[in-house]
């Protein structure tokens, strides 16, 4: 028997998560019992689990205070990974403002736009571009930014960058603070069309200006991680930015690197202690942090 770790999930009677066979799989070859549990199964025992691993709970949107509530309860029975702190200001986008880090250009509030050629409007609370709008007519845009107000959500908006489409997205993916490997997303709401139509990555090697600002953001951020993707873009002056951290339910994708799903389970071996050793092709151990 393995170690038992919960991959924490939520009730998917479509199969969404096409990365958990994966991830248990590599957890299973470090030593790893790993059992996919629902947040809200009122019966599922957490004291159980040397850890709970937050994974594709991607219902969480409509029942934010309810997910919080689960995490910082669970935390007190098993090891929360990310712990609830981190989820609980991760969860809601406002988090951007407390960073020094460049971000892509970001409005707040749904008067006083700034003139740009198009916008990007969303809810600081949504995930997979949920309730998301991009517009060249900046009523419009102040409409759905109200529209959001009124509904009690804070709005975001932010120019519309044609570089995304040129360059896509590069998503750099640490596990245990520890780069592992990139892909580069394609613009998600390019033509006007949805997030699903355009959920498109391929393998990408980042640039030393993007690693270096990816290491920078998360090294103001307290706390064990065992996972953290940060999605980047380049302004029209060429520099990075960042659009995204996600630290809370990402997805990892650990189809596009090979080493990718051990890379995850070594983290999580590290993370409660333990001694991991790396394939025999390696010749390495890792030793613990």
């Amino acid at each position: 028997m393995g170690l038992p770790v919960a991959y924490v999930t939520f009730a998917d009677p479509d199969g969404h998560d096409d990365e958990r066979e994966t991830a248990l799989a590599a957890w299973a070859a470090a030593g790893i019992e790993g059992r996919a549990v629902r947040w809200d199964d009122p019966a599922a025992d957490w004291a159980a689990y040397e850890a709970a691993v937050v994974r594709s709970t991607w219902d969480y949107v409509e029942r934010r205070a309810e997910f919080l509530a689960w995490a910082h309860r669970a935390a007190e029975r098993t090891r929360l990974l990310n712990p609830a702190p981190v989820i609980e200001r991760n969860t809601d986008k406002t988090y951007l403002r407390d960073l020094t880090a460049p971000i892509v250009p970001t409005h707040w509030t749904e008067t006083g736009l700034p003139v740009w050629d198009e916008y990007v409007v969303k809810p600081s609370i949504s995930a997979g571009a949920r309730d998301t709008i991009r517009t060249r007519d900046r009523g419009e845009a102040e409409r759905h930014a109200g529209m959001l107000r009124a509904h009690g959500r804070t709005p975001m908006i932010q120019p519309y960058l044609d570089m995304v489409e040129a360059e896509g997205e590069t998503s750099l993916l640490f596990f245990n603070r520890r780069f592992s490997h990139a892909v580069r997303r394609s613009a998600m709401l390019a033509g006007g069309a949805t997030a699903a139509d355009n959920a498109v990555s391929t393998p990408r090697d980042p640039a030393p200006d993007q690693l270096e600002l990816a290491e920078s953001v998360l090294a103001g951020v307290e706390g064990d991680l065992l996972y953290a993707r940060v999605d980047l873009v380049r302004l029209a002056g060429g520099a990075p930015a960042l659009i995204e951290l996600e630290l809370t339910e990402p997805y990892l994708y650990l189809s596009s690197s090979p080493e990718a799903p051990a890379n995850l389970a070594r983290a999580l071996r590290e993370l409660l202690g333990q001694r991991v050793e790396l394939p025999p092709s390696t010749g390495m151990t890792a030793p613990v942090r």
